[in-house]
């Protein structure tokens, strides 16, 4: 079984601690050669390198894993290129949460593997590199960081009627108390579910009509396509027994302050790990309702 991390020890392979923070990096020289939003053939598309059979959805290795020994995937949304996320439809999310379900099992199951974390990055602001619709897993080997502070915090959904977004057939959207993002939702079930997996059929199509509302929100506030971060925190995939109590939440956060307008992580924030939110998160939820 993988360990948790020890921020006095040092780190093995390309992977660093830093020895007055504890931050982990990962040192991944590869990924230099990556390809940036190549202007000819999509290899998402069907045909393509990464795709050439037809499909629906569909997962394969990264090819410039940050990660070693497969533990990194692409997953593709849809064959269509110009399309997005929440513009599947309820019926598209939910094939979508099904494989992101059938991916955190098999990879949880590995005995090099502690965390599975589902995301996607959309939009070249927050540094997506193909403009076809897709996501990422990452398996950890270990609970990151602030995965554990939210477990060892107890994270519940917020209760805040001033926060709330929208409440429907069990589930909750609301925008966080305290985000480092100017634009940032939660949506969480109303009940203790600690991972995709647990979720029943009729709790999956909850869940993906809650993530096309959230996301058409926020495309709907700005007025345009927003670039957007997506991931979600669920069980870690060791010791499931400690962590009994996680619950399942997806977060959506956006750079942007305002249309096009980049709202701009800088020194006295990163140097410090204290942040400033021009955004207040009751008007937020006032214009997001």
């Amino acid at each position: 079984m993988a360990t948790q991390h020890n921020p006095t020890r040092a780190g093995s392979g390309n992977e660093r601690i830093d020895p007055s923070t504890g931050t982990v990096v990962h040192v991944v020289g590869s990924r230099q050669n990556r390809p940036n939003l190549p202007a000819t053939d999509c290899p998402f598309c069907v045909g393509g390198l990464e795709a050439p059979q037809p499909y629906e959805t569909h997962h394969f290795a990264n090819r410039w894993p940050p990660m070693p020994n497969d533990r990194c995937e692409i997953v593709l949304y849809s064959p269509d290129h110009d399309q997005s996320f929440a513009g599947l439809g309820v019926a598209g999310v939910r094939n979508v949460i099904d494989l992101w379900a059938q991916r955190t099992t098999e990879l949880g199951a590995r005995a090099d593997v502690d965390h599975v974390l589902v995301f996607e990055n959309r939009g070249r602001e927050v540094g997506a590199t193909i403009d076809h619709p897709h996501g990422q897993i990452y398996a950890f080997d270990h609970i990151p960081a602030r995965t554990s502070a939210r477990l060892s915090n107890g994270w519940r959904p917020d209760q805040s009627q001033e926060r709330l977004v929208r409440e429907h057939d069990g589930w909750r959207t609301s925008v966080p108390f305290a985000s480092v993002y100017p634009v940032a939702l939660e949506i969480a079930p109303s009940i203790q579910i600690g991972s995709l997996s647990e979720l029943s059929s009729q709790q999956r199509d909850a869940c993906a009509a809650m993530l096309v509302d959230a996301l058409t929100r926020i495309d709907a506030l700005f007025g345009a396509r927003v670039p957007y971060m997506l991931w979600l925190n669920q069980r870690p995939t060791t010791n499931e027994t400690k962590h009994a109590d996680a619950w399942l939440n997806f977060e959506i956060v956006s750079p942007w302050r305002g249309n096009g307008v980049m709202r701009y992580i800088a020194a006295a924030e990163v140097s410090t790990g204290e942040y400033f939110n021009p955004m207040i998160p009751e008007d937020l939820a006032a214009a997001l309702r």
